[in-house]
């Protein structure tokens, strides 16, 4: 049978691929146009023939699903307006909501990403602390409810509330907020600093710590807590930023089968 190999094992692959006759063939069309639809940094889901079909009739497509890396945004990158519903209260928050704090942190997660997963309670304890201190924090699902609808409004609303975020948690239905920051993993956070002009200027985007699901790293918060330090200061962040690691946003083009975890 033809198969999808990824980090958690094999998948079927759908039986629009069953039809080919040849065991080494490109892509079908309509993946290699979605494919070239994405991003340079999520460009890592990769579909190449398989070195050894399971059955010689049949192509085997080897579909790897590789953590994605958060791309490249320079520093100084002026925050995108967003106009965002929040699910829980129902409340549409825009940029200009957080104008009277002297930082903002935009993080973009989602509901089932195990890289989110891991680190949610300790992202929640994070914000509530430096929220105190005067830190704004907004959170933007961007992923696609029609792959993944546990990501969708409803059950936003429902995590939101279990977890108790201390902060609003956004639904990007469009995606478009997503495209303007340039996000393109969960977790991925970006914290922003006041510098007199309008709107907030870019000072870290990186990873919250070395821990991720599978490598038994304590949780710390680390690098994030150390930049949203200097900035809330006023200091220079002279350490440096690592990318985030985390799933893919899920975006709408993509064929439902190529929407790995």
């Amino acid at each position: 049978m033809a198969t999808v190999t990824r980090a958690a094992g094999l998948l079927p692959l759908p039986s629009l691929l069953r039809s080919a006759s040849a065991a080494r063939l490109p892509p079908p069309p309509m993946i290699a146009s979605s494919l070239r639809t994405l991003s340079s940094p999520t460009r890592r889901l990769l579909v190449r023939p398989a070195l050894k079909p399971t059955r010689p009739d049949l192509p085997t497509f080897q579909v790897r699903a590789s953590r994605t890396e958060s791309g490249a945004v320079s520093l100084g990158f002026r925050a995108p307006h967003f106009e965002l519903p929040e699910p829980l209260t129902g409340k549409v928050w825009t940029l200009d909501d957080f104008e009277s704090c002297p930082a903002l942190l935009v993080m973009f997660i989602c509901n089932h990403c195990p890289f989110v997963k891991h680190l949610k309670r300790d992202i929640t304890k994070l914000t509530s602390f430096y929220m105190e201190k005067g830190l704004g924090v907004v959170a933007i699902s961007s992923n696609s409810t029609v792959t993944h609808p546990q990501d969708g409004p409803e059950f936003m609303a429902e995590e939101a509330k279990l977890f108790k975020y201390p902060f609003p948690y956004l639904f990007d239905e469009s995606q478009d907020v997503a495209r303007a920051f340039g996000a393109v993993c969960t977790p991925e956070f970006f914290l922003f600093k006041k510098d007199g002009r309008r709107p907030f200027e870019l000072f870290y985007r990186g990873q919250f710590d070395d821990s991720r699901p599978s490598n038994n790293v304590p949780i710390t918060g680390r690098d994030l807590s150390r930049a949203i330090d200097c900035v809330l200061s006023g200091q220079l962040l002279t350490s440096g930023q690592k990318p985030s690691v985390g799933c893919s946003i899920k975006i709408h083009a993509l064929p439902i089968f190529l929407q790995a975890v």
